[in-house]
């Protein structure tokens, strides 16, 4: 049994039984009020289902899977954007429902990826939903650069991250790759609807893409992204952005500092999980 906790043992802890609070389904549910659990569970709910991703390996700690990557759009003008497929119908179960998927890199791509930690409640989840997906510089981040450097809600763009084969923080290793806290497909929303990404410009990424379809498509000058919720209980990680992570060999990785769920955003997984449905619009 004890090969099995993923815990680090300095810790303390002792893992929940996976099949309590690991199981996708409890994950998936994460903090949505009791409201929004009746609404994503509901027969009108779209989407949903077993759903294959693409995201960043869980290593240790409790989390259930790797958090769910975001293909990277670049465009004319240096700004960083993350792809969201265009709405289109299909039919499901003898009714026509509103989609939002593509082919990225020899995968299905969609909505369905994001649905959990009650996100799929979000508005900017909706596959129609009227959004730029510009990535924008979140407020409050606790990287100390982008305080001194760059204005929150701006866009991102290439020109911030020049320094990215040599930057450091004291945090692990300088040069793995300069990151970000940024938000997605969130303008004009709720504070409690904003979409957190993890992004990261690394050097390591440009080598991993000239190998990997996926990588290939889903990345692009070195950026990567990913919904930054914890699959655990959908706590903010990030990436060598708080010191404790060392002591749990995590400095060099996405790090949870709420119950030590560490993700390698340099090992790009398939994975499968439960997706809750969204409301529907009825």
């Amino acid at each position: 049994m004890a090969g099995d906790d993923k815990y680090p043992e300095s810790t303390g802890r002792r893992r929940f039984v996976k099949g309590v609070v690991g199981s996708a389904t409890l994950a998936s549910v994460g903090t949505a009020g009791a409201a929004s659990l009746k609404s994503t569970t509901a027969p009108s709910g779209e989407g949903g289902g077993i759903t294959q991703f693409m995201g960043m390996e869980n290593t240790a700690g409790p989390a259930p899977r790797g958090m769910p990557q975001i293909p990277i759009k670049i465009d004319d003008e240096g700004y960083v954007k993350g792809f969201f497929p265009e709405a289109s119908t299909k039919t499901e179960q003898g009714r026509e429902v509103t989609v939002a998927e593509a082919e990225v890199g020899g995968m299905t791509y969609s909505a369905n990826w994001f649905q959990y930690c009650g996100v799929q409640t979000y508005k900017g989840i909706k596959p129609d939903a009227d959004m730029d997906n510009y990535f924008r510089y979140k407020e409050g981040a606790k990287y100390d650069w982008q305080s001194s450097e760059v204005q929150a809600g701006n866009k991102v763009h290439v020109d911030d991250f020049s320094d990215y084969e040599t930057w450091g923080n004291n945090v692990g290793k300088a040069g793995l790759g300069k990151p970000a806290t940024v938000t997605w497909r969130s303008q004009d929303v709720e504070a409690s609807q904003t979409m957190t990404v993890q992004l990261i410009r690394s050097k390591k990424v440009e080598e991993m893409a000239n190998e990997n379809e996926w990588l290939k498509a889903s990345t692009k000058q070195g950026f990567i992204a990913n919904l930054n919720k914890c699959t655990h209980f959908c706590c903010v990680p990030m990436f060598k952005g708080d010191p404790g992570s060392a002591k749990f060999g995590a400095a060099d990785l996405i790090y949870c500092p709420c119950h030590q769920s560490v993700y390698d955003p340099f090992s790009i997984v398939k994975e499968s999980f439960v997706a809750l449905p969204r409301p529907g619009d009825d």
